[in-house]
């Protein structure tokens, strides 16, 4: 049994969608961000940085923060969606190192404090509609970012993505990475993992 301790953000439905993917079974323990449930002493304990998501697996008593190294250790645990790890690590990488916090950075100026500073504005939308370039070219390369095989570089990248609409960038605009995102979306334990509440929230439209 895996404890996931997690919120909805990007960050968070990275993990409940890989939990989906290979099939664990898993208890959700949501984090109230608003609240500031993420500082409490108790979940410091197992979040350094009062960060989601957060696992706690029970088969072995091992705790694992930071989305990234979650996602490789379930990974491994499991024997699925990393195959050819060198390839595979540097696009789980660049998620964790750039798309997420550039898209990040672009929520917050763009879509929650629209106004406050144009030069936040303009400076975030313009990175972020390089990534999106960035990763539709890949994508006319390539069936998915790692190579022929949906792996965790894609579980990773696609609830960013996922936020589109947050973004004012047009995904209908990059052909690859719109094929990319729907043939993902269509994934059962996507879908599911998506909307790990089970309150019916759905994925997005492009």
């Amino acid at each position: 049994m895996i404890e996931l301790y997690t919120a909805n953000t990007p960050n968070g439905k990275k993990i409940s969608i890989m939990l989906e993917e290979i099939g664990y079974e898993y208890n959700v323990n949501t984090i109230d961000l608003n609240k500031g449930d993420q500082f409490n002493p108790e979940f410091k304990n197992i979040s350094p940085f009062s960060k989601i998501p957060v696992i706690k697996d029970h088969d072995n008593n091992e705790v694992i923060f930071e989305s990234g190294a979650i996602l490789i250790y379930l990974a491994e645990k499991s024997g699925k969606y990393f195959d050819d790890k060198n390839i595979i690590t540097q696009w789980l990488m660049a998620q964790m190192g750039y798309v997420g916090p550039i898209l990040g950075q672009h929520h917050q100026f763009h879509h929650y404090n629209p106004g406050k500073s144009e030069f936040g504005e303009q400076r975030y939308f313009k990175i972020s509609t390089s990534i999106y370039k960035n990763l539709d070219e890949r994508l006319s390369v390539s069936n998915y970012l790692a190579g022929e095989n949906y792996t965790i570089a894609d579980i990773a990248t696609f609830p960013w993505i996922a936020r589109h609409d947050w973004h004012d960038i047009g995904l209908k605009n990059y052909k690859n990475l719109c094929r990319w995102y729907l043939e993902i979306s269509e994934r059962d334990a996507v879908i599911k993992g998506y909307d790990y509440l089970n309150k019916g929230e759905k994925i997005p439209k492009p």
